[in-house]
């Protein structure tokens, strides 16, 4: 197995890029302790589960309050004439 560029792309990227340096940050400790990074996205997923909890029972109040309220009159008869036809 060769080390090295395949085809004339990667020979031409290798050939621009092999002069440059670049130099590799050292990663240091975080400013955030990561404890309080986890609670607080423990904080936000407990508020977004509350608010979908809270919309949850919104919308089955709203169907229950307008179900209530719904008043069911017979306007037409929804027996087709073939169908009445055929009972008699």
């Amino acid at each position: 197995m060769a080390i090295g560029a395949k085809d004339k792309i990667d020979a031409l990227l290798v050939k621009k890029y092999q002069g440059l340096k670049v130099d590799n940050p050292v990663i240091q400790t975080s400013m955030i302790d990561p404890n309080r990074m986890l609670d607080a996205m423990n904080d936000f997923a407990m508020v977004q589960m509350n608010a979908l909890n809270l919309h949850q029972q919104l919308k089955s109040t709203c169907i229950k309050a307008i179900s209530l309220n719904i008043q069911y009159r017979k306007s037409r008869n929804l027996k087709s004439k073939k169908a009445v036809q055929a009972a008699q």
